[in-house]
């Protein structure tokens, strides 16, 4: 499964023989090109994912080192920034080392708006479109604030079976909260806010909560109302753009999985109605994503597997082709909105190429990179700048980022930052041996 093709006719070759729809195109010229949305320009086709650094202050303010991260992101060039997962309230946050936006820390993320624009203005670049990803940890944060009961998921993410299923009236304080944070987005200057709705998240648990009763379980109008809901306050009250991170499926068992049927089979329907409904709003930014980094990291991030660690039940490439697969399925529904693909990491220094094909193709308006952009924050400059990117700097699947993120750690390139990132990595197997 490693990916040590040592040319791109040798990973072309191996795509053919397993006919995947994986499309190439050396018309690079295509990413630099600008896009506009309501009005604002976002200067190229290459966005930086929102990929967590567990590096905030204790109040939730970006840090030194979170600061760090997003100055290298202004000067690598890239069009579209999507910043992190941000908490919404102090029981929404993971654990004490995410990000989390509220009055307290509002100055500090309006310092770092401002230095982001400042840093890509100094070192030549288009200041690039900026978005804040508000989110709830739901089921995977420490207080584990769940939507619904269910035994194979429950035990997935070690949620006792007495836990509190938060009510109704708990969820609409929560849009509430949604809305507060948008206003401060928008305060700060971002661009828009994404309502984080993926990887079975509290707002993606959600959408799959077919068992639960009340308004905002059950059928398909009720599972989508919060979401919903909580697009129609922040026109009504804000006027910020908004985007959304959303799984296109969950992956995982019915009743609970979102984009599943009852055969236990992949359906859009549900995904692609809701998306339908969020254009109709003005949502006219989508990012595609699929199933839980906790749960089935193959899906969501294609990876090359190591003994005794993580090691995907399929070839990489299939896990590549079924993102790929999703953008093409939104993009060519729904012309008039911009989807930003994922899943491509794993292709490395080969990246440029079927990031052209997938736009030149239609399958999506922007490419996306995460894991990359931890390792190689200049990639979109050099691909803009050199027409390339270099194999030494790029990533190479080993996700040693998400043990990092998984342990609690700053979270970064164990490989390519390793002056910073390789202490606390070494930190994590010392633990992991003292325990056997």
């Amino acid at each position: 499964m490693i990916n040590t093709y040592s040319n791109i006719d040798e990973l072309k070759e191996v795509i053919r023989e397993r006919n995947l729809d994986i499309p190439f195109s050396d018309n690079l010229e295509i990413l630099k090109e600008n896009l506009e949305l309501n009005g604002k320009v976002i200067p190229n086709k290459l966005a930086i994912h929102p990929l967590e650094g567990c590096d905030s202050e204790l109040n939730g303010a970006p840090s030194k080192l979170t600061e760090r991260r997003y100055l290298r992101y202004a000067r690598g060039k890239a069009g579209l920034i999507w910043l992190e997962a941000t908490a919404v309230s102090k029981e929404a946050r993971a654990n004490d080392k995410q990000l989390f936006l509220n009055h307290e820390t509002v100055n500090e993320f309006v310092g770092l708006v401002k230095k982001i624009k400042e840093e890509s203005l100094k070192s030549g670049n288009q200041v690039p479109y900026l978005v804040l990803q508000l989110a709830h940890s739901g089921r995977f944060g420490e207080n584990k604030i769940i939507a619904i009961h269910d035994e194979k998921l429950d035990e997935l993410s070690n949620v006792n079976y007495n836990t509190p299923v938060i009510t109704d009236d708990e969820l609409k304080e929560l849009e509430n909260f949604y809305v507060e944070a948008s206003k401060l987005a928008k305060k700060a200057g971002f661009d828009a806010i994404d309502i984080k709705s993926c990887h079975k998240y509290l707002l993606s648990e959600i959408l799959g909560a077919r068992t639960r009763k009340g308004i905002f379980g059950g059928k398909y109008e009720n599972r989508t109302r919060f979401i919903k809901e909580v697009v129609d306050s922040i026109n009504k009250e804000v006027g910020i753009d908004i985007a959304v991170r959303l799984n296109i499926s969950d992956f995982l068992h019915y009743p609970i999985s979102w984009g599943t049927n009852k055969k236990g089979e992949v359906d859009l329907s549900e995904p692609l109605k809701l998306i339908e409904e969020l254009r109709e709003k003005g949502v006219k930014l989508i990012n595609v994503t699929a199933g839980s980094p906790y749960i089935n990291p193959h899906i969501n991030r294609p990876a090359d597997g190591e003994e005794k660690k993580y090691t995907p039940p399929e070839h990489p490439l299939i896990g590549v082709e079924r993102l790929i697969k999703f953008s093409k399925n939104v993009q060519e529904k729904f012309r008039d909105i911009i989807v930003v693909g994922t899943g491509l990491s794993w292709f490395r220094h080969f990246v440029p190429f079927v990031a052209a094909g997938m736009v030149e193709k239609g399958y999506c308006k922007i490419v996306g990179l995460g894991r990359m952009a931890f390792a190689y924050p200049d990639f979109a400059k050099d691909i803009i700048e050199n027409k390339k990117m270099e194999e030494n700097k790029s990533c190479i699947t080993c996700n040693r980022c998400a043990e990092l993120k998984a342990h609690q750690e700053i979270t970064g390139c164990v490989i390519r930052d390793k002056d910073v990132y390789l202490k606390p990595y070494m930190k994590i197997l010392r633990k992991s041996k003292s325990k056997r």
